[in-house]
């Protein structure tokens, strides 16, 4: 806590602002409870979810989804409650992330050759997730199976893939800007995986980095473009998961919520400091465990 407080004090101060309005947010929602330590006694525990789920999400790129959903059908949630209550989680961990991220590149980043087509990724793809994920929401597109199946084949094809993609990089490895066709191609990706993430909550994030690594694009700048999508393109569900007929399970959003914030916040130094091969290998190994173990229990 004492190291999150700390790099909290090194954002900027309109960042600083931001957050301590969350806080305070966040206390009166806890206020408007009847049974304040009761909720606390039943449901702090998420806040470790939060964190764990948000540090993976922004340390990787791929979607806290990944670690919230094999929680929540594990917890007997209905596939509604489960992607709702995901994207809530997401609007905090993944909004705490991107902004620790466009830190980083405002401050240290923006002179760098391989960072200046941030801007041009973000343009390109965050439109195209959006499109993608309001594509299957208007017309209202089924998912090729229940949320259990499909999210444990998704899970084990994601895990394969961040294998492969880690598997291509190399020490000292020269990285390079994409070209236009490699333009065209990710914003394709995108757009698909925006479409995947309205199934189960995770895809675009995951899909852009995967993409991205595979076409030599400096690592750390392709799992910030995909925390920074991600975290754009569920904001623009929030009116539905934080409404009134929301599916969303408060009680646990509400302490996992600032737990991803602080993730968020540490995220972008476990992936800055850590070897990214062993961090992504580590975090593939668990991917495909989870979705064999959800197909196993089905």
């Amino acid at each position: 806590m004492i190291k999150t407080i700390a790099k909290i004090k090194q954002l900027p101060a309109k960042y600083q602002v931001l957050i301590l309005l969350l806080i305070t947010l966040w206390g009166v929602w806890l206020s408007r409870y009847p049974d304040t330590f009761g909720l606390l006694s039943n449901y702090l525990q998420y806040s470790l979810l939060g964190i764990t789920g948000a540090i993976f999400a922004n340390a990787t790129g791929a979607g806290g989804g990944v670690i919230f959903i094999p929680v929540f059908n594990n917890l007997s949630f209905s596939a509604e409650q489960s992607i709702a209550t995901s994207f809530a989680i997401q609007c905090f961990g993944m909004t705490a992330g991107a902004l620790t991220w466009r830190h980083h590149y405002k401050t240290l980043q923006q002179t760098s050759n391989l960072w200046s087509q941030l801007p041009t990724l973000l343009l390109l793809c965050t439109p195209l997730s959006i499109m993608g994920l309001w594509t299957t929401l208007t017309f209202e597109l089924p998912p090729p199976s229940t949320l259990e199946h499909s999210f444990s084949l998704f899970s084990i094809i994601l895990g394969l893939a961040i294998i492969y993609s880690s598997s291509k990089l190399k020490p000292n490895a020269c990285y390079r800007r994409l070209g236009s066709l490699e333009l065209v191609i990710l914003g394709v990706f995108t757009y698909l995986g925006g479409i995947i993430t309205a199934w189960l909550s995770v895809g675009v994030g995951e899909i852009i980095v995967i993409y991205l690594m595979l076409r030599r694009v400096d690592p750390t700048l392709a799992v910030a473009t995909g925390v920074i999508v991600t975290a754009m393109t569920v904001w623009t569900t929030s009116f539905i998961h934080f409404g009134e007929h929301s599916d969303a399970y408060f009680n646990v959003v509400l302490f996992a919520g600032p737990g991803a914030v602080i993730g968020g916040i540490l995220a972008k130094k476990l992936a800055l400091y850590l070897p990214v091969k062993r961090l992504k290998l580590f975090f593939a190994s668990w991917i495909i465990l989870s979705g064999v173990a959800m197909l196993l229990i089905q």
